[in-house]
């Protein structure tokens, strides 16, 4: 089958004190570009286990990430139907 698009998703993941940030990018072949945002927070009680940090956090932002591209879907839709969209998540 070819491959008529090609869209790649990044993510980015940082931390400190306890506290770790990721952004996923998403970039498309023709030059569009999107992010979501996702943190989490070691509950001081809990065992530092950073994998489980990153893992959180990325996930969050890949869920922030398709809720935009959700979001971009239905203004794009009514740009061109000039109806409201209803897309659910």
């Amino acid at each position: 089958m070819p491959v008529a698009k090609h869209w790649t998703v990044e993510i980015d993941i940082g931390e400190e004190d306890g506290n770790t940030a990721a952004e996923a990018r998403l970039s498309t072949d023709d030059g569009a570009e999107l992010a979501g945002t996702g943190n989490a927070r070691l509950n001081p009680a809990d065992d530092d286990i950073p994998e489980i940090g990153d893992e959180l956090a990325a996930a969050r932002a890949l869920s922030d990430l398709g809720h935009r591209l959700l979001l971009a879907a239905a203004a794009d839709i009514e740009a061109v139907s000039a109806q409201p969209a209803r897309l659910t998540w």
